[in-house]
């Protein structure tokens, strides 16, 4: 119609963007490209204290969700229960899938580590291990760079991983247990490699932190199948890996094991209705409410 401006005659597209947010590129070198930094720090000016921060492991995947929760839910205390706002730190990798699989099984998992075969064929051979390496380059590398780009409050800082990043948020909390102020690990891959982090926890037990609280979490579906995977064609398999695994049992018994632990407050919560893969946004909301709620 003749005034009517076409849909075809709109601006280009453009790419969309987190409200926010900026994004840059960290650490890597000859053997393994960067990490790629994703930073959301709220409007206005930072408290007197600094920005309290979230680090996010696997930050391609969950960095938006926990943006949106906390773009909606901080500046409503008096309706959410989240004392203020908060900055977000997500940690991932270059490309745009959720997940890279061959540098976070590398990333997450604890010395001495195993080679496996490529998650697809003629990808690359799988190598785990790298937890040192990549705990090492959070506390030396980013944080000092989180820090030049906007006030944060070290006092208060939380670090959150899902499955191998529930794993490695375990182990960092056993190797730093100073770094950060809360630790959220939810449905942490505690079985991996027979439970090779179960050997880091005596060190925590001998040298333990001044305060730290810790939150463990699973999916109600993590140890049986959930109804929609009850005629899958793998269901035995799947089945199988979910019971040796005992992801629910073996969360629950650390988080058991921590709270005897002199300066650590651990809790678990199970999430109803939620497989290994569906709990995360709920996993997330509960991990910005441990990690911000307001206290009376």
């Amino acid at each position: 119609m003749p005034g009517r401006r076409s849909a075809l005659a709109a601006s280009p597209d453009q790419p969309a963007r987190l409200a926010g947010a900026v994004g840059f590129d960290l650490g890597g070198g000859e053997d393994h490209p960067p990490w790629r930094i994703t930073l959301y720090v709220p409007p206005g000016e930072a408290p007197a204290a600094g920005w309290p921060v979230l680090y996010l492991l696997d930050g391609n995947a969950v960095t938006a969700t926990a943006i949106d929760i906390e773009r909606v839910q901080a500046p409503y205390p008096e309706a959410t229960g989240i004392s203020s706002r908060f900055a977000i730190v997500g940690i991932g990798y270059p490309g745009e899938e959720a997940y890279d699989g061959p540098r976070r099984s590398w990333d997450y998992t604890p010395p001495p580590g195993r080679s496996y075969p490529p998650h697809k064929p003629g990808g690359p051979a799988i190598r785990t291990g790298g937890a040192d390496a990549f705990l090492q380059f959070i506390v030396t590398e980013l944080r000092p760079a989180i820090e030049l780009r906007c006030r944060v409050n070290p006092a208060r800082q939380a670090l959150f991983g899902h499955s191998f990043g529930g794993l490695f948020t375990l182990y960092a909390l056993a190797h730093r247990p100073d770094a950060f102020s809360h630790w959220i690990a939810a449905s942490p891959s505690i079985h991996w490699e027979d439970r090779i982090l179960l050997a880091s926890l005596p060190r925590l037990e001998r040298e333990p932190p001044s305060r730290a609280r810790v939150l463990l979490s699973a999916g109600a579906y993590e140890e049986t199948l959930a109804p929609f995977q009850d005629h899958a064609p793998d269901r035995e398999a799947r089945l199988s890996h979910l019971t040796a695994a005992r992801m629910i049992e073996l969360a629950r018994t650390m988080a058991k094991r921590l709270n005897r632990i002199p300066g650590v407050e651990s809790e678990f919560r199970l999430i109803a209705g939620r497989t290994h893969m569906t709990l995360l946004p709920e996993a997330l909301n509960d991990a910005i409410e441990f990690f911000m709620k307001k206290l009376a």
